[in-house]
């Protein structure tokens, strides 16, 4: 295995920014509890609220709609579990959503993905009249972006759809913080989760925003934190981390044309050197940092562990599967055939990318599609 290590996975987990760390590490010497009077608990507290506002401005919310979660299955969970009668999804949802809304009793309403990734309004206009009718309780959750291919979904021309029918929506943000300008206002949906790892902030720290006005039942009761929405004393120092990590995303959202041209040249270098290979959902808009490459006769598995074994990491699927590689849930949705299916990894880009870690998968890239890939695959 190479001692020089070239990180592509930054839709798993962004490495830690080093403002973030700063926060951190500043944070770990308040040791007041945020929800004392004192001037050691009101020093955690203006900690907390400073990370609060930070979050905010990332998504163009008001800070007092960010409630502080223990990450974004958290937030998820919370609306999906919230006692809806019906839900209507797309199969390219991530588990997080998905598993929920399975586990809760409602009806699942499955949204049809086309092959390039992207949910129709016209779909959801036919769900919403399959779903919304009489006095059940529905809600449609339509994620921003999605984790494997990238694709950015039509959230707000869905929520216009959803509100005239009277059905909250609900977005799954985690992977379009940081890479698009967000507004919350505008996109109209009701919720909308985050999650602090895929910015380069800390693991186990997330946020749900809710708009003005709607209260969902605590899925964790207790105490009186986050003004009564999440009960238990908020992890001080991994909400800073948060905050440094979203005020560094919004200002690094200036440079996503240089992210974008590094990852175009991936793929544009990546499909000459590789005949058959393919980018799954180039048609569609994406996020710039995310490419879904398939190269057909080479199970993702192994080009994964080659490029690995190269110094290379990047990922099959969602990392969220404690380690598994797997058939994609995502590209089954989108009606892939299973042979580029399988073949599948995702490449992701972040914010201490640089053209040298383009050089080295690309390298890395060549020599498996030369014939070594596929020789293993075979054998």
């Amino acid at each position: 295995m190479s001692s020089i290590r070239t990180y592509l996975d930054h839709n798993a987990t962004a490495p830690l920014r080093p403002e973030a760390r700063a926060a951190m590490l500043a944070a770990l010497d308040a040791a007041g509890n945020p929800s004392s009077v004192h001037a050691e608990g009101r020093r955690a507290r203006q900690i907390v609220e400073d990370a609060r506002e930070r979050v905010a401005e990332l998504v163009g919310a008001r800070p007092a709609q960010v409630v502080f979660t223990s990450g974004a299955t958290e937030a998820n969970a919370w609306v999906l579990r919230a006692g809806w009668d019906v839900v209507m999804a797309g199969g390219i949802e991530h588990e997080s959503v998905l598993a929920p809304a399975r586990s809760s009793g409602a009806e699942l309403i499955e949204l049809p993905t086309g092959d390039i990734g992207s949910i129709a309004p016209a779909a959801v206009g036919a769900a919403l009249e399959r779903g919304a009718v009489g006095s059940r309780r529905a809600l449609l959750a339509l994620q921003l972006a999605n984790n494997e291919t990238g694709v950015v979904q039509p959230v707000a021309e869905a929520a216009a759809l959803a509100r005239a029918r009277g059905v909250p929506v609900h977005t799954d943000a985690v992977q379009a913080a940081g890479r698009l300008t967000i507004d919350f206002p505008g996109l109209g949906a009701d919720t909308l989760s985050l999650s602090a790892h895929k910015l380069g902030g800390p693991k186990g720290c997330g946020a749900l925003v809710l708009r003005d006005g709607l209260e969902l039942a605590p899925l964790i009761a207790g105490g009186g934190q986050e003004r009564r929405r999440r009960a238990g004393t908020e992890n001080v120092a991994g909400i800073a981390g948060f905050g440094a990590a979203a005020a560094a995303a919004r200002q690094d959202l200036a440079r996503m044309s240089g992210v974008a041209a590094l990852r175009d040249r991936l793929e544009r270098e990546a499909l000459a050197a590789a005949p058959g290979a393919l980018v799954i959902g180039a048609g569609a808009q994406r996020l710039c940092n995310t490419t879904c490459l398939a190269l057909p006769g080479v199970a993702a598995e192994t080009m994964v562990i080659m490029l690995d074994l190269a110094g290379i990491a990047v990922s099959a699927g969602a990392a969220c599967s404690s380690g598994k590689v797997g058939a994609s849930a995502v590209l089954a949705a989108m009606g892939l055939p299973a042979e580029i299916a399988r073949s599948a990894i995702r490449v992701s880009l972040g914010w201490c990318t640089s053209a040298k870690d383009i050089d080295a998968f690309l390298a890395a890239w060549a020599a498996i599609a030369g014939g070594r890939g596929r020789q293993r695959a075979v054998a």
